[in-house]
């Protein structure tokens, strides 16, 4: 309905309006915002495609539907003192009168008057109408307006509930015209005058602006048209407002006003739209700072367990340090001269070496290694129950609270997953059994010391895979005092065996020391890392919804950003059309 006066300047604006819209509807598809939102800004696209809209709204019996009639020149609608209009009537130009239902609480009104070629006229019930389903239909057809008139009355101008009317008119940015019906009841142009600025200086206050503002008596003026008494039509009221219609909504200023239509219900809806982004980009900062501190928890974590970690291998590494001490004082005493006839019992050395050096080494160490492995266990729990601390402190602190309904989506998810997570992991504290994880970790260094050791030893213990690298020592440096020790020649080099087998015993300590510290060093790594990916993995589903949700949100920001401001550009531009 635009086409017949649309120039080239004017289908631009029309193409980059719909371009502009249309890439905010999908925008506030994607972000699954109000619903009430969306369907007001498809509505005003779809009337970018319809004659002039010219929507009339009011308390009931403020007298809407008789103005029309008088506008019209004809008795269109049903006027009464009880609430007459329950639907919402679209009245356009007809060769002859018809309603017809086209949707839930809308009919379809034709009427053979002049006015309806240019503007279709929207009847609608009352802002105060008893049945709130009534005002509904009221609310939900303002945004697609292109122009609302007003209707008020004389006898009660400016009611609260027009005031709190015009209110949510104002949030859409419509161009708003008051008629003040009944100004029959006025007696005098004083009286008339002062209602008047009074209406005027409370649209001001509610409106932001000073809206024309036309005395009319809508029944009068029917009376008078239908009768010819030109006369009586002038005193009615209406030529006024006839006149103003023929001035100011000339064909560029009612292009002017479809166009930006829409922009208003479009800046409405993306001002809505950026509060909530807001709003969950806000909420979403407190869930990367709790990422960020579980990230920076874990790290530190995991360099409080590798220093730990130093301390307890010291007390293994003291553990072979005694044995070679004793290994050292066994040489000292025995590899002398006055115990010659002990050095020949070579079966017996040995087993004195395993007595007095060896004793209890493969137990100490054992029980050592498992100290470490319960501390380790220990640590893991500690950790997995101080991260999640702090995510059951996430879960809780927001439970319950919603931003709006257009945040109901977004705040369930997060929620879903920020309970599962914490449900999962509480299950899993529950759960853990410290005795297997000992079981299995304790089982994991025997392997690897046997694997350094080149040993096959089954299932038995640390303790046994000791007793078997001790007992390869004892042969060893025993194995040094060869037959020929004890020949003349061997009195005077003793001291140098002596020397020899401290040498070698500190060779076997050594190896003995790598071989346990090399396996027990890998798996602890490889247990604190595994740890702390079981953490990772626990809290992933909550961690990547944070993250994509805050990627997506500030997309949808920056897109929301780009389109407010081709939105004003392109309101200044429709603003500049010549004629305006």
């Amino acid at each position: 309905m635009l086409a017949p006066i649309l120039d080239e300047t004017g289908r631009r604006l029309l193409a980059e309006e719909r371009r502009l819209l249309g890439e905010l509807r999908e925008w506030l598809s994607r972000l699954d915002a109000d619903e009430a939102h969306r369907k007001a800004l498809a509505a005003a696209l779809e009337q970018l495609e319809e004659p002039f809209l010219l929507v009339v709204v009011g308390e009931f019996n403020a007298g809407k539907s008789a103005f029309i009639n008088a506008l019209l020149g004809q008795k269109a609608l049903e006027e009464g003192l009880t609430p007459t209009t329950v639907r919402i009537g679209v009245l356009r130009h007809g060769e002859r009168a018809e309603r017809r239902a086209v949707a839930p609480g809308v009919d379809a009104l034709a009427a053979p008057a002049e006015i309806l070629r240019a503007i279709a006229i929207v009847d609608t019930p009352g802002t105060n109408a008893v049945l709130r389903e009534h005002e509904a239909l009221t609310r939900d057809y303002v945004p697609r307006a292109d122009l609302v008139l007003f209707v008020t009355s004389t006898d009660r101008p400016f009611t609260e509930s027009e005031r709190a009317f015009l209110e949510a008119i104002r949030e859409w940015g419509k161009k708003v015209v008051v008629v003040l019906n009944k100004a029959d009841l006025l007696e005098t142009e004083e009286d008339a005058a002062r209602v008047v600025g009074y209406v005027r200086e409370q649209a001001q206050r509610t409106l932001g602006f000073s809206p024309e503002t036309f005395p009319v008596s809508a029944r009068g003026a029917l009376r008078a048209r239908l009768a010819g008494d030109e006369a009586g039509l002038a005193t009615s009221g209406l030529p006024a407002f006839e006149a103003w219609v023929r001035d100011a909504l000339s064909d560029v200023e009612r292009f002017r006003l479809k166009l930006l239509n829409p922009l208003g219900v479009g800046r409405r809806a993306r001002g809505a739209a950026a509060e909530v982004i807001a709003s969950r980009l806000e909420r979403l900062k407190d869930d990367v700072s709790t990422l960020d501190s579980v990230e920076a928890q874990l790290a530190a974590h995991a360099a409080d367990l590798t220093r730990d970690f130093r301390f307890r291998l010291a007390d293994v590494e003291k553990v072979l340090l005694d044995f070679e001490r004793r290994g050292n004082a066994f040489f000292e005493e025995r590899l002398r001269l006055s115990h010659f006839r002990e050095l020949l019992r070579r079966d017996r050395l040995r087993n004195d070496f395993e007595r007095e050096v060896v004793g209890d080494l493969p137990r100490d160490v054992e029980k050592r290694v498992e100290s470490i492995v319960d501390w380790m266990v220990q640590a893991e729990l500690r950790q997995f129950q101080d991260v999640m601390a702090v995510l059951r402190g996430r879960a809780t602190e927001h439970a319950g609270r919603m931003i709006g309904q257009i945040d109901d989506r977004f705040e369930y998810d997060r929620q879903r997953l920020l309970d599962a997570v914490w449900g999962e992991a509480q299950h899993a504290i529950e759960g853990y059994d410290a005795a297997a994880e000992a079981k299995r970790l304790a089982g994991s260094v025997r392997d690897a010391v046997a694997q350094t050791a080149l040993l096959q030893v089954g299932a038995v213990g640390l303790g046994t895979i000791v007793a078997v690298l001790a007992s390869t020592t004892v042969a060893d440096v025993t194995g040094i005092l060869a037959a020929g020790a004890l020949s003349v020649i061997g009195l005077f080099v003793l001291p140098a065996k002596r020397q020899r087998a401290r040498a070698d015993l500190a060779a076997k300590v050594h190896a003995l020391r790598e071989k346990l510290i090399g396996a027990l060093v890998p798996a602890f790594e490889r247990e604190r890392d595994r740890s702390q990916q079981r953490i990772r993995e626990a809290i992933a589903p909550w961690a990547r919804f944070v993250r994509t949700e805050k990627e997506r949100l500030e997309e949808a920001r920056a897109a929301l950003d780009r389109i407010g401001t081709g939105a004003d550009d392109l309101g200044a531009r429709i603003d500049a059309l010549p004629g305006g």
